[in-house]
C-alpha cells in the first residue's frame, strides 16, 4: 500500500517521439476519440496482456510503456497470480478498458472489463468486505482493506456498475443486478466495521480482520487503530449512496461527530532540506489550519506514530526519517467531507 503518486505515474509515448506523462487518475476523463486513437488502443492492448486468469491485475506497474516482444512472451508465461485491489489496482483497468470499449466497440476490450468486473464479485467475503489481494496471500493481504481506499474504490466501480451509469452503461442486466447486491453486502459490511468506543460509534481503521470485523495490524508502521483518511473516504462515499437508510445516516453522523473531536491544532506538517535530501517533520505553528493524524489511538483517540520497529509514539518527530519521509501521517481529507456533510444534512430534510 504504497502512497507514492511516482508509482502509479505512467508514460504515454505518443507519435513523433512526443511524450506526454499523465497518471491513470487524469487518463479516465479523456474524451472518446482519445481511446480509438493510436495511444488509447495501445494502452487498452497492454492491459489485456497485464490480466491475469483471474480477471485481476498487479499493481504499480508501468502499464502504458511498450512493450518488447519478449515481454509480451513473458507475461503470456506467467505462472503465478498476484492480482489485487491496492493502489488503484483492477478498478482502474476496468474503467479504463470500459472507456476504451464504450469508444470502440472492440469486443475483447468488453471481455477483459467484464472478466475484471466477475473477480471483484469473486473476491467479496461473505461478510461484504475485500481482501487487499485475490487469490489471497497469506499475511495482512486477507485483512479487508479500507486502507488508502481499496475496498471503496471497489464498491464505487460496482455502484457504477449497478446503476448502469457510464462507463458501465453496457454492462448486461446479469452483471449489474450482482453488482447492486454485492455493493449492499460492502455497505453492511462498513457499518459492522464501524468502530464503537464506550458504546459510541467513531470511525474506521485502515484493515479490519476479515473475522472478527475488529481493526487489526498491517504492516509494522500500521497498528490497529482508527484511521481518519481512510474513514474519510468511507463517509463521502456513504454519503453519495441514493436514499440513506437510518442506519447509514446514523453512521455518517456519528463519524463526523468523531473527526470534530480529534483534529489536531498548532503544527503544521511540512518538509526542509537535510544533507542528502529532504525532511518531513511536525513544525509547532498556533497560526495552522488544524488538521487530523493518520492514525489514533483506540481507547483514548491519541495520535499515534509508528517506524518500522513497531513502537508506539505520540510525537511524529520520533519516529526515524525513512518513515516520516515515506508515509502520509496527516490528512486534511475530513475537512471537505465536513463541508459536504452539511450539504448532505441540508438535503436530506429537503
Amino acid at each position: 500500500m504504497h502512497l507514492r503518486a511516482l508509482a502509479l505515474c505512467l508514460v504515454l509515448v505518443a507519435p513523433l517521439g512526443a511524450v506526454e506523462s499523465v497518471k491513470w487518475s487524469e487518463r479516465l476523463p479523456r474524451d472518446a476519440q482519445w481511446f480509438t486513437g493510436a495511444q488509447g488502443r495501445a494502452i487498452a492492448e497492454n492491459l489485456l496482456l497485464y490480466q491475469y486468469p483471474s480477471g485481476g491485475w498487479p499493481k504499480n506497474i508501468d502499464m502504458a510503456k511498450p512493450l518488447s516482444p519478449a515481454e509480451k512472451a513473458e507475461l503470456e508465461e506467467r505462472a503465478h497470480d498476484d492480482a489485487t485491489m491496492d493502489n488503484g489496482a483492477t478498478t482502474t483497468q476496468i474503467k479504463f478498458l470500459a472507456r476504451a470499449y464504450a469508444a470502440t466497440q472492440e469486443p475483447r476490450y468488453r471481455a477483459a472489463a467484464e472478466r475484471g468486473l466477475d473477480y471483484l464479485l469473486a473476491a467479496q467475503y461473505p461478510n461484504g468486505g475485500w481482501p487487499q489481494y485475490f487469490p489471497l496471500r497469506k499475511g495482512y493481504y486477507t485483512h479487508i482493506t479500507f486502507n488508502d481506499d481499496a475496498m471503496v474504490k471497489v464498491l464505487e466501480v460496482l455502484k457504477a456498475v449497478g446503476e448502469g451509469s457510464e462507463p458501465f452503461a453496457w454492462i448486461d442486466v446479469a452483471r449489474r443486478e450482482k453488482a447492486r447486491a454485492s455493493v449492499a453486502r460492502g455497505v453492511a459490511c462498513i457499518l459492522q466495521c464501524q468502530v464503537v468506543q464506550n458504546g459510541t460509534l467513531t470511525a474506521w481503521g485502515a484493515q479490519h480482520d476479515e473475522t472478527t470485523l475488529a481493526p487489526t495490524w498491517a504492516r509494522k508502521f500500521e497498528p490497529p487503530s482508527l484511521a481518519s483518511r481512510e474513514s474519510a473516504t468511507i463517509v463521502s462515499f456513504l454519503m453519495s449512496l441514493p436514499q440513506p437508510s437510518s442506519e447509514i445516516v446514523r453512521a455518517v453522523d456519528a463519524a463526523v461527530a468523531w473527526f470534530e473531536k480529534v483534529p489536531v491544532h498548532g503544527i503544521r506538517w511540512t518538509e526542509r532540506p537535510v544533507a542528502g535530501g529532504m525532511e518531513r517533520f511536525a513544525e509547532k505553528d498556533p497560526a495552522a489550519s488544524p488538521t487530523w493524524a493518520r492514525f489514533y489511538e483506540l481507547g483514548t483517540d491519541r495520535p499515534v506514530f509508528m517506524g518500522r520497529d513497531s513502537v508506539v509514539h505520540y510525537d511524529v518527530n520520533e519516529i526515524e526519517l525513512e518513515r516520516r519521509n515515506g508515509y502520509g501521517w496527516y490528512s486534511d481529507q475530513p475537512k471537505s467531507v465536513l463541508k459536504a456533510y452539511k450539504l448532505w444534512k441540508a438535503k436530506l430534510k429537503s
